[in-house]
């Protein structure tokens, strides 16, 4: 115990300066990325303005989508602040571009638990009406191997001719395999386009955006999507998704958000330009702050005797700190400490609570500026073993570090 209250941060960071200057060297060649978005396509104070009714001829909408489409080296990109969540997003592209009859594949396992309702393998009876498999379309899924690793066999064995659509979810949601890096999604495209060239590679990228070198649609992917709650928003989007990809798919998918005939050439959007064009133009240091913060965790919980991953030294292709905590209890402070050093509602104790599209209590600390902002400094895990804590987000560094300096008095 003594050894755990000296426990010498500033000797933690030594160690981490070589993780640190990868970071930095990401984030400088991402940061050139955006401005260059920027300065292409001429963003100026005009396209800061809004217009009402139905949307038409929104000069700023039109850019925003343009910077998006560059910067994630898209055919075309939409960005809406219609979109409910990371969820609703990736459920529109979804719905949008698969119909009765066609096949769903899930590379990774067994998907994020909100999207598991959205395709129809759990929920009540009208749940269940509403998803994919509801509407007709089939749905499988290729086991982890190990239970950690995507599995390049047996994903070769079940591509086929009838494969529509393949899922390739980024991050790791509540689950203790292995987040996807763009090396192993450029893999996953790989085994999948030679099997069947016309299956559509779908990338769930929350998470990940800017955390690496590439994007998804860099090494073979046909389609991504994500939030704005998340990294692209830079903390400061107040709601919203982006689909990009090839033009086709992304115009199914606008056609599924609005309606056919309308499509990504309407819907207004209440004078939230500015935000969204400077939430990206942040995004990129805003999110290596956030991965800064993971790999300190990372090195602090190993020291300290926990099991968690990504390890410091480790390529990391998401935010997402994930720390096994093998008791409910010691999962639940760990959640109350990061709701006590937030900035907002940091005198609000989280209990564990049934939460829409989960199975099981979660416990969610969330003391943030935006209601379920992700970027920003948050925690939150699921009530079943083995009591992960899956830490992510954090506006500055700084915020991060005081938050694990109570956390080693606390653990």
């Amino acid at each position: 115990d003594f050894c755990i209250m000296k426990y010498d941060f500033k000797v933690a960071e030594k160690a981490l300066e070589k993780e640190f200057d990868r970071i930095n060297d990401i984030r400088d060649y991402n940061q050139r990325k955006v401005l260059q978005a920027f300065f292409d396509n001429k963003v100026a104070p005009e396209h800061f303005y809004t217009v009402s009714g139905y949307g038409h001829d929104d000069l700023g909408r039109e850019v925003l989508d343009k910077v998006y489409a560059q910067v994630f080296k898209a055919e075309k990109a939409i960005v809406r602040i219609h979109f409910a969540s990371g969820t609703h997003t990736l459920a529109c592209a979804l719905f949008g571009n698969l119909r009765c009859g066609d096949k769903l594949l899930s590379v990774a396992g067994v998907p994020y638990d909100t999207m598991q309702e959205v395709i129809g393998t759990v929920g009540d009876e009208e749940t269940k009406r509403s998803s994919l498999i509801g509407n007709g379309v089939l749905y499988d899924e290729v086991p982890l191997k190990g239970g950690t690793d995507v599995d390049f066999d047996a994903l070769s064995d079940k591509v086929d001719d009838s494969t529509t659509m393949v899922l390739i979810q980024r991050s790791k949601g509540y689950s203790t395999r292995k987040s996807l890096s763009v090396e192993t999604i450029e893999k996953v495209c790989n085994v999948v386009k030679a099997k069947n060239p016309q299956c559509i590679c779908f990338v769930d990228n929350c998470y990940g955006e800017f955390a690496d070198y590439k994007e998804p649609l860099e090494v073979g992917a046909d389609l991504i999507g994500g939030s704005l709650i998340k990294n692209p928003g830079g903390g400061i989007v107040e709601a919203g998704g982006y689909i990009a990809g090839k033009e086709l798919y992304v115009e199914r998918a606008a056609n599924r958000l609005t309606a056919p005939g309308i499509g990504a050439e309407g819907g207004a959007m209440f004078n939230q330009h500015r935000l969204i064009f400077q939430g990206l133009f942040m995004a990129p240091s805003i999110v290596s702050e956030s991965l800064k913060g993971a790999v300190l965790a990372a090195k602090v919980f190993e020291d300290i005797g926990f099991d968690s991953s990504p390890k410091y030294n480790e390529k990391r292709t998401d935010i997402i700190q994930n720390i096994i905590f093998n008791s409910s209890d010691k999962l639940e402070e760990f959640c109350r400490t990061i709701q006590s050093l937030s900035p907002v509602n940091g005198y609000v104790t989280p209990i564990p609570e049934n939460v829409p599209g989960y199975e099981d209590k979660i416990i969610m600390a969330g003391g943030t500026f935006i209601e379920g902002s992700t970027i920003e400094l948050s925690a939150d895990g699921p009530l079943r073993p083995p009591y992960v804590a899956y830490m992510q987000g954090g506006l500055n560094y700084a915020h991060v570090k005081i938050c694990l300096e109570e956390m080693v008095k606390k653990l």
